[in-house]
């Protein structure tokens, strides 16, 4: 994603907001216009950045815990044809059962303060990542095992300088994917139960009918997202690059 697509892409939709407002000619307490909602972002600049702080670490913290996770999973499950067996029904199973229903009980566990909400963070990222590279490991050539096997090298060697590097490309595939995720569950957490960041920043405003600060407040979250997935996009680049270097040695 180049910049140039991104700046593109941005003006494309203040466009076509602009005019929504003018076809539309509805109230600025509906649909505000963009201009309107600028005015509120440089007016609460300073709330905002502060709220926004906020919800970046739970996302990037969510991010890395539910990362990990996902990939110490991953690999636990591809080194274990018993674990695999167990616990890829129950990760599976899990997914039934709407994460967002959990942010009330999150809530109630880890109080209101950043804990519950990189908790949901990590719940909603953790599958894609763990999937995502578990795919990759189980998706090996025979033709590496069958060498691992001649050269009577064990699990943890097969996994080490065959499985992870091949697999690498999958982790990046999956990490875009929680890069998105990861601002959902940050903010859901936020609006069940908060007192700070972008959510509750959100519900604040309109409650207080500041519809102009919720639109600023949701393009900030916007903003923090596209840069998240910009940065997970260039580590797994070097990801995917790292890889197939590895393959043709």
């Amino acid at each position: 994603m180049r910049f140039s697509d991104i700046v593109f892409a941005l003006l494309i939709g203040l466009g076509l907001w602009q005019a929504l407002v003018i076809i539309t000619d509805a109230p600025h307490f509906i649909l505000p216009s963009p201009w309107r909602v600028a005015q509120a972002a440089y007016k609460s600049r300073v709330i905002i950045v502060e709220n926004a702080w906020v919800t970046a670490i739970e996302v990037v913290l969510g991010l890395l815990i539910g990362t990990l996770l996902g990939v110490a999973t991953a690999i636990q499950l591809a080194m274990s044809k018993t674990a695999e067996r167990l616990m890829l029904p129950i990760l599976v199973f899990t997914q039934a059962v709407p994460v967002f229903a959990l942010a009330p009980l999150l809530t109630l566990w880890f109080g209101y303060g950043m804990g519950s909400k990189i908790v949901m963070t990590v719940l909603i990222i953790y599958f894609p990542v763990t999937s995502a590279f578990h795919d990759g490991l189980a998706r090996i050539d025979s033709g590496y095992r069958d060498l691992m096997i001649s050269m009577d090298a064990g699990k943890w060697t097969f996994m080490r300088h065959i499985q992870i590097p091949n697999a690498l490309p999958s982790l990046g595939t999956g990490l875009k994917l929680a890069a998105v995720y990861a601002p959902i569950g940050a903010v859901i957490g936020e609006w069940v139960g908060a007192s700070k960041g972008l959510g509750y920043l959100m519900l604040l405003a309109n409650g207080r009918a500041k519809i102009d600060l919720m639109f600023a407040s949701l393009i900030v979250l916007a903003c923090l997202t596209v840069i998240l997935h910009i940065a997970v996009g260039i580590l797994a680049d070097r990801l995917t690059r790292y890889a197939q270097g590895t393959s043709n040695t």
